[in-house]
């Protein structure tokens, strides 16, 4: 009884600790707010707005619901084995283990979450995929990623869409930019930032010799104006020119791609897909933000560069997992030491394992 109870006590203060982290008051006070905005008859004027208020509120109200009922369900558990004797305790044993084992395993699930704690960890994210040196190769390994990263995404019901692109001659991408809308979006997916090196035979060297290729990938939080910056339009010079890539029927007929140059920083955002010139303009301004946030905090906390990872640089060499197709099957994370043989799992996006390493890699660092 006593080992029992000891148990389902320390279980239910992590439970508590964990909901205080990450402030489940604070979410169901918001979860009222945007169900009082939902209620509007005005509400659905604004369809994208609406739409993003909805998920918002959706995945608020799974997160709280989830947290509260294995609160409640360890309540009872709690509640059960003070009221039953010490009789019936060695009666039903193996019954009230099986119960902690899995009240301790939903936990633990929850517990990934928590690690995602961090100020910009609940925003969209912004992914960016830059082929390295290699030409077709590079840009075949860049499209590979980009399914990868798709089918992790849609693993978690997340909104993609491409904003820009530029593509091989021959295959894949030269670089591809693209904004994720779900749930804690940037705070799982900011594990992903830097250089992904890929060792393979070429599908493109008729000789089939082995090539390793480089991809950078960057990953930014989406964010609103903030008071830390503040973009000054005299800043900007923004011009439009056609679009190559996907999108509306003028697409490759109109000016109707955008691309703005912050000139006292040198950043350059370029934006094609919407279907209009407003639209790219809008998406690059936000992708733009992004950027000179990520360049405010590398200035403010400089080596740590908090915001965007633990790499220290955007080198080529400093890459931080390793794809061995041949002549092994490897994946490698070089900061957690996390690996699989599994490799076409992780290309099909299965990344979790990657992402929690990290994270508690991440949280030990800075502890």
């Amino acid at each position: 009884m006593k080992e029992f109870l000891e148990k389902i006590t320390d279980l239910e203060e992590r439970i508590l600790q964990a909901m205080q982290i990450i402030d489940v008051q604070k979410k169901t006070a918001e979860m009222h707010v945007l169900e009082k905005q939902m209620q509007d008859p005005d509400f659905w004027n604004n369809a994208e707005q609406a739409r993003e208020v909805s998920q918002r509120h959706a995945d608020l109200q799974t997160e709280v619901e989830k947290w509260q009922q294995l609160k409640k369900d360890t309540d009872s558990l709690q509640e059960f084995l003070r009221e039953i004797s010490e009789k019936d305790v060695s009666t039903m044993k193996k019954e009230i283990t099986s119960q902690l084992a899995s009240l301790k395993k939903r936990f633990e699930k929850f517990e990934f979450l928590v690690l995602m704690s961090e100020e910009h960890d609940a925003q969209p994210a912004i992914m960016a995929i830059h082929a390295g040196a290699g030409g077709t190769e590079a840009q075949d390994w860049a499209e590979m990623l980009l399914r990868m990263f798709s089918r992790y995404c849609e693993s978690k019901n997340w909104k993609t869409e491409i904003v820009h692109e530029s593509r091989g001659q021959e295959a894949g991408f030269k670089s591809v930019v693209f904004r994720v809308i779900g749930k804690q979006a940037y705070g799982h997916l900011k594990s992903e930032h830097g250089v992904h090196r890929l060792v393979r035979i070429s599908p493109f060297d008729a000789e089939k010799m082995r090539h390793t290729s480089f991809a950078l990938v960057e990953v930014l939080p989406e964010l609103e104006q903030t008071k830390e910056i503040e973009i000054d339009a005299k800043d900007l010079r923004i011009d439009t020119f056609c679009s190559s890539g996907a999108g509306g029927q003028s697409v490759n007929t109109a000016y109707s791609a955008v691309r703005i140059v912050h000139e006292p920083t040198g950043t350059t955002v370029s934006c094609q897909n919407e279907r209009s010139q407003q639209q790219n303009k809008e998406t690059a301004m936000k992708i733009l933000q992004a950027r000179l946030h990520k360049l405010y905090e590398q200035e403010k906390l400089k080596e740590k560069q908090e915001l965007r990872g633990e790499h220290h640089s955007a080198e080529w060499g400093n890459q931080i997992r390793s794809y061995v197709l041949h002549p092994y099957q490897m994946v490698k994370d070089h900061r957690t030491t996390h690996e699989t043989a599994d490799t076409e799992a992780v290309l099909d996006g299965k990344l979790d394992e990657f992402i929690e390493a990290y994270l508690k890699w991440r949280a030990g660092e800075k502890s």
